[in-house]
């Protein structure tokens, strides 16, 4: 275990102060003016005992920080006086030393001491850190993360820390009042809400706005720690038939009401000897009523019963076969969504065809945008040696060429397709990657394609098709796709690549909780091969030859220059 250092501090001898004071203070005396410099000289002591000293002090927020559940957040601190931390050791924790959210030591990330719960999900900020301020951020925010931090910062012998509060909020569904019936003289109505963190306060207030306590409150956490909430209400005033039922975060302040109105005879009467009495009439009335009934029309009243035991008969018939249809009808949709699954032309019936262009404003300095936005290349000034060592495995590039499309896809269904066009000499290193992200991810410099960094791609490394995940899969294919269609799902929470010169399957990544906007998302890396968008994806690729041409040796657009490669995985 990590054991923290204690502060040493450079000592000066006091011989030198006696020499100067002592005979002073001995003409003092035991006067009021010797006490006065005995306490000068005790802090001059300590003055000097600092002066060898680099210290500094460690600042953290001086308010908690509140972020949404599963969002990004950032836990920032810095040192006073101004000085650079980049050879400082930096700890983020806890409330133990050794429980370490993130470890910075040695000019890089140390992970032999991080929690699991924060693998791969925190990142050090170092924008700033020669100017003394440095940051961890957590990525996809979970209710066990809210509580208290420290971040440590060490620099030789000397070490400060700072206390940090993350307030992790989760605004949950509801509320949803109903009534539940007659209890004690009144009407019993609860108010219920799920899916809250913390646990919500919650109030009921009437027409007027005036305040009413509940008459119980239940809440019961889940799994994940978010909390469910059942309040209940007896309304005994007729007079105030009309509720309303409040849940407020209490640290994020966001509040959510929903009202109901109770319709007067649901209330109990106030005299009940008087309804029972009217009730006793008119049961009376009723009997006086049937008897007659029977003894004009006994016969009429037996064909009538005989109607409607043939009428009942016939509905239970018809509801059966609605049923027994009904599980057919189900049997052959689920029977299609699964064919849906495996072909990919089937599949677009059920899709928004989109008409991708490329963002020229997001293309990596090395790649060529065409001027109808719907190619990219390689520019040939760019150094193409892929087997450089740099460019060995995924997670060693320098950087990483890529570009967006200009759409944006928040809900629905959506599907576009792409040309991939490799020239017979491509090198088999050159590579390619092509999906969806999230348009917030990190494309700066070095980064990951991979679905836990919000990629959901599939790419071409040396030859070989994979789905970029954590550790990348291979994809057995039955030949190598040429034209990919692009399936997004969103409310399903899917992505699907398809082969549609076969309209065979290739991958899918499913289970996906989308958080934000996403956008079709592109790599390129190496030369002799482009990609093209299709301006209509239910046609050929406009700038590229049709399905009859050579499945690998293609040019997508005749009026761009030779030089254009291939694109970038990870």
């Amino acid at each position: 275990m990590y054991t923290s250092p204690k502060l040493e501090t450079s000592v000066v001898p006091s011989t030198f102060l006696y020499v100067i004071l002592f005979p002073a203070m001995g003409k003092m005396g035991d006067s009021l003016e010797f006490s006065w410099t005995r306490n000068l000289l005790s802090l001059l002591l300590l003055q000097i005992s600092t002066w060898g000293s680099d210290a500094f002090v460690v600042i953290g927020p001086s308010e908690p920080i509140i972020a949404m559940l599963g969002a990004d957040t950032m836990l920032p601190c810095r040192v006073s006086p101004v000085m650079s931390v980049e050879n400082m050791e930096l700890r983020w924790f806890r409330s133990q030393f050794s429980e370490a959210v993130y470890v910075y030591q040695d000019g890089r990330e140390q992970v032999g001491e991080q929690l699991v719960d924060f693998k791969g999900r925190t990142e050090l900020v170092k924008d700033y850190m020669t100017e003394g301020r440095a940051a961890v951020k957590i990525y996809s925010l979970q209710v066990s993360d809210n509580g208290i931090y420290k971040c440590f910062f060490k620099k030789g012998n000397d070490f400060e820390e700072a206390i940090l509060e993350l307030k992790v909020i989760g605004l949950g569904s509801g509320p949803h009042i109903r009534m539940v019936g007659p209890e004690e003289e009144g009407i019993k109505v609860t108010c219920t809400g799920k899916g809250w963190f913390p646990k919500p306060e919650v109030q009921w207030e009437d027409e007027i706005g005036t305040r009413i306590h509940s008459q119980s409150e239940d809440e019961t956490p889940d799994d994940d720690g978010l909390f469910h909430i059942e309040a209940s209400l007896i309304v005994r005033d007729s007079s105030k038939r009309t509720v309303s039922c409040s849940m407020k975060n209490p640290f994020f302040g966001e509040e959510r009401v929903e009202t109901i109105s109770i319709p007067e005879p649901f209330f109990p009467r106030t005299n009940p000897w008087k309804a029972a009495f009217v009730v006793t009439l008119l049961m009376l009335g009723i009997v006086m009523g049937a008897v007659g009934v029977l003894v004009r029309g006994h016969q009429e009243k037996k064909k009538r019963l005989s109607e409607v035991e043939k009428e009942k008969e016939d509905d239970c018939k018809a509801k059966e076969s609605f049923k027994t249809e009904l599980a057919t009808r189900k049997e052959l949709y689920h029977h299609d969504w699964e064919k849906a699954h495996l072909y990919g032309d089937w599949r677009k019936e059920h899709f928004n065809a989109v008409a991708v262009s490329l963002d020229p404003d997001s293309a990596h300095a090395n790649l060529n945008i065409s001027e109808n936005r719907n190619h990219v290349s390689w520019k040939d000034n760019v150094p193409q040696d892929c087997d450089h060592q740099a460019y060995q495995r995924q997670g060693e590039y320098e950087t990483i060429s890529s570009v967006l499309g200009q759409d944006r896809f928040e809900n629905g269904r959506h599907f576009w397709e792409v040309e991939v066009n490799k020239g017979r000499g491509s090198l088999p290193e050159c590579r390619w990657a092509l999906g969806v992200c999230s348009v917030t991810v990190n494309r700066q410099g070095w980064f990951v394609e991979a679905s836990e960094k919000n990629f959901w791609v599939v790419a071409c490394i040396e030859g070989d098709i994979k789905a970029l995940i954590s550790s990348p899969v291979s994809l057995s294919l039955r030949e190598h796709p040429r034209r990919i269609g692009v399936f997004l799902d969103w409310d399903a929470g899917d992505v699907s690549f398809y082969n549609m010169s076969d309209g065979s399957h290739i991958y899918s990544f499913t289970g996906i909780t989308f958080c934000g906007t996403l956008c079709p998302y592109f790599s390129l890396q190496g030369l002799d091969t482009t990609i093209c968008l299709a301006s209509d994806p239910t046609k050929e690729c406009p700038d590229c030859p049709p399905k009859t041409s050579l499945p690998h040796v293609t040019n997508c657009d005749q009026n761009l220059p030779q030089e254009a490669t291939s694109l970038l995985p990870q």
